[in-house]
């Protein structure tokens, strides 16, 4: 099974990671974590790596129907959100909601699993429309 829903953007990093903050919110999706993963490798090892982002998005509503199926879900919260260099390109990769329902094989979390997808794959549809976050 796949994990990820990735698009790849032919734009630069800085430009990337606005756009999408700017389409998860677009989506209902806000920011409760952002790790620069290429800063704290740098700061606490000295090794340099490409540009790489995780952003811990959180749309409230679906969190709190997740969390009221299951308790343990928060393990699997908030959405992360990748916004990675790779050679001239920057990905942008979201974990597949339907990794909840299948690791914790919860039919009951199929429905929040179903609109967390379709509100994610909007905002990477937007992503790979030049000039929109929808």
């Amino acid at each position: 099974m796949r994990y990820d829903r990735t698009v790849q953007l032919d734009a630069d990093f800085a430009t990337a990671l606005t756009r999408t903050r700017d389409a998860l919110a677009g989506q209902g999706f806000g920011i409760l974590t952002e790790i620069d993963v290429t800063a704290t490798l740098k700061a606490k090892l000295d090794h340099d790596m490409e540009d790489y982002v995780i952003l811990g998005a959180c749309n409230p509503s679906l969190a709190h129907r997740a969390l009221d199926t299951d308790r343990g879900i928060g393990l699997l919260l908030p959405c992360n959100v990748v916004v990675r260099r790779e050679g001239e390109h920057t990905l942008v990769q979201a974990l597949d909601p339907n990794t909840m329902v299948a690791l914790t094989e919860l039919d009951a979390l199929r429905p929040v699993a179903e609109e967390a997808t379709r509100r994610l794959d909007a905002a990477l549809a937007a992503l790979a429309r030049p000039g929109t976050t929808d």
